[in-house]
């Protein structure tokens, strides 16, 4: 992996764990999922006269992606009803390289190198260890969560393959974003049958840089898949576990566990031979 899509990679790790911290305290959090979306979508939206359209071959690719992105929300939430988001969703991002890792070998014959595999299990090793000591998952937990990060790895594979039959990187990307972030906000409004209330005061404007970020984060991850071999990047991409983890230990002085700085240890390892990969 060049030393330009591995920095950028962990930009967008950052800033992933970043909104996450934003919604963090949102009890509802599909609301907050679909309000993130609505200001995703006009921000795409509004960039779509600056970039080509992508090449038809993209778009079942693109349809199917922002589906796939769909289906992963209403997976989240469920798992959410089963499990605490200390110990489900590490379970769901660190699951999902290793199936990004095996989707691309049967769909997309890319078959990483030694170095590769090694950094990929070392990411997701650590990814869910960060989850020990955080109260033993029911069984019903982490099966929802390994299925949420199966929806993961699906929209990931999907876009790292449509991206790549776009011939406009850029064009793609905000296509992308402007249509699963359309039928998100509109999965709200068909199931809850009204649109998202938004919060007001400062908890809007945390929405709104959420879905600014989020989509850019996301943005850089379909960008680098063009270039690089979609386990590495989806593993990279996970590392917002990591960043939040440091994120809650700095900024609002969360204890440091054993397990957690074994995650970090196991997680940076992992990141480093990706680099060399």
């Amino acid at each position: 992996m060049s030393n330009l899509a591995l920095i950028l990679l962990l930009a967008a790790a950052a800033i992933h764990a970043g909104w996450n911290a934003l919604v963090k305290s949102d009890m509802d959090r599909f609301r907050s999922i679909a309000i993130i979306a609505i200001f995703g979508a006009i921000g795409a939206i509004a960039l779509l006269p600056f970039f080509p359209a992508p090449a038809p071959a993209s778009w079942p690719f693109l349809i199917g992606s922002a589906a796939i992105q769909v289906g992963y929300c209403f997976a989240l939430v469920r798992a959410y009803d089963h499990g605490d988001l200390a110990s489900v969703y590490p379970i769901a991002r660190g699951s999902a390289p290793v199936f990004v890792t095996v989707g691309a070998a049967l769909f997309a014959r890319e078959i990483p190198t030694t170095p590769g595999l090694i950094g990929i299990a070392l990411v997701s090793l650590g990814i869910i260890t960060l989850s020990l000591g955080a109260g033993r998952p029911s069984a019903k937990a982490i099966r929802a969560a390994l299925i949420t990060g199966l929806f993961i790895a699906g929209y990931a594979l999907v876009d790292g393959i449509g991206v790549r039959r776009a011939g406009s990187a850029m064009g793609y990307i905000v296509w992308q974003a402007a249509l699963a972030s359309t039928l998100i906000a509109l999965s709200y409004v068909v199931t809850r049958r009204a649109a998202p209330k938004m919060p007001g005061g400062k908890a809007s404007v945390a929405l709104g840089v959420a879905g600014v970020l989020s989509a850019v984060a996301y943005g850089i991850s379909v960008w680098a898949m063009n270039l690089a071999a979609m386990g590495a990047v989806s593993a990279v991409r996970e590392t917002s576990i990591l960043f939040a983890a440091l994120f809650g230990a700095v900024l609002l002085k969360e204890r440091l566990t054993v397990p957690k700085i074994l995650g970090i240890v196991v997680v940076t390892a992992g990141v480093i031979t990706l680099s060399q990969a």
